[in-house]
C-alpha cells in the first residue's frame, strides 16, 4: 500500500512498481480494500503482486482499520508512507500550476497541512516512511524499485544503510541515526576535501586513526544484537543513518563499512549516500 501526502510522489511509485509487475490500483474507496487483497490471494488470482495508492478523501479515516483487517489476514502487507517538507510541495503544485485536492478557496500550504493531519493515522501504521523533500522524481524510482523488485521481496526485512550531512537536515525515515562528527573531519585536509569517502585516500586516512576502528567494532557488535531482534519483531525495513556535518566523508566511509559487516553477516543491505554530491 502506497499512501502519502498529495505531491510527495505517490503517482511517481505506483508506476515504477507497475513497471515491476505489479497491478497498481489508485484511489481504490477504504472500504473495498479488505475484499481487493481477498481476491488477489485467492487460488485463481493471476495478480498475486497488488499495489493499492491511497490518496486522501471522504473515507480516509476509515484506511488504519483496513490496513489492520489486512495484516491480520495472513497476507504479506507493506505499507509506505511518502511524505515531503511543506514548502518543497508548495513549490510542487507551483511548477505545476495544479490544484491541491482538498484545497478550498484558501492557500496551498493551509490544504497540505490540512491533508498532513488528516493522514496522521496512515502515517503512524506505515512500516516506512519515505520523505521525497530531496528526491528528484528520477531517485524516487530508483528506491521504489530497491524495495519492490521481486529480489527485494525475498528478505523478510530490507536494511538500507545511508550516509548524511547534518548541515542539510536529520532524514525522517531512518530507526536508528549514528553520529560520526567526532571523527577528524578530512575536509580539513586540502588534498582530501575534493574526495569523497568512496576514494581509496580518504579512507586510508580515517582508518590510520585507531579510535576509527574501535569505534566500527563495537558498532558492529551492537548490530549484530539489534538486527536479528529487529528482524524477529517482524520490521519489514530497517534504516541505519550514520550522520557527519556534510555527509561527503566520514559518514560514507563508516556507511560502506557498516555496509560490508552486514554482507559479512548475511545481510544484503541497500546503500545510499544522501549528500555526498553537494
Amino acid at each position: 500500500m502506497i499512501a502519502g501526502l498529495s505531491g510527495a510522489g505517490r503517482t511517481q511509485v505506483g508506476n515504477a512498481m507497475e513497471d515491476l509487475g505489479w497491478f497498481v490500483i489508485d484511489n481504490l474507496p477504504a472500504s473495498l480494500i479488505p475484499k481487493v487483497a481477498e481476491l488477489s490471494s485467492g487460488p485463481r488470482s493471476a495478480t498475486p503482486k497488488v499495489a493499492l495508492v491511497v490518496g486522501s478523501g471522504p473515507a480516509t479515516d476509515e484506511v488504519p482499520a483496513a490496513i489492520q483487517e489486512l495484516r491480520e489476514s495472513g497476507a504479506m502487507v507493506r505499507v509506505v508512507f511518502l511524505d515531503a517538507a511543506t514548502d518543497v510541495l508548495i513549490r510542487r503544485y507551483e511548477s505545476t500550476k495544479r490544484r491541491h485536492p482538498l484545497s478550498d478557496g484558501d492557500s496551498v500550504g493551509a490544504a497540505i497541512e490540512r491533508e498532513r493531519a488528516l493522514l496522521t493515522p496512515v502515517r503512524e501504521s506505515a512500516d516506512l516512511v519515505i520523505d521525497t523533500s530531496g528526491l528528484t522524481i528520477h531517485e524516487l524510482r530508483v528506491r521504489a524499485t530497491e524495495l519492490f523488485s521481486d529480489k527485494a521481496l525475498e528478505s523478510l526485512m530490507q536494511t538500507t544503510v545511508m550516509s548524511f550531512g547534518y548541515k542539510y537536515g536529520l532524514p525522517s525515515d531512518v530507526d536508528l541515526v549514528i553520529d560520526c562528527r567526532f571523527l577528524p573531519n578530512p575536509y580539513w585536509d586540502e588534498q582530501l576535501r575534493p574526495l569523497s569517502g568512496l576514494d581509496r585516500e580518504v579512507i586510508a586516512h580515517l582508518f590510520k586513526i585507531p579510535v576509527t576502528g574501535e569505534f566500527l567494532e563495537r558498532l558492529e557488535s551492537l548490530l549484530d544484537l539489534l538486527v536479528p531482534l529487529y528482524r524477529s519483531e517482524g520490521k519489514a525495513y530497517l534504516t541505519i543513518a550514520l550522520g557527519c556535518t556534510g555527509g561527503r566523508h566520514r559518514s560514507v566511509v563508516i556507511a560502506e563499512a557498516i555496509a560490508d559487516a552486514l554482507r559479512r553477516a548475511g545481510i544484503e543491505p541497500r546503500v545510499f549516500h544522501r549528500d555526498i554530491d553537494r
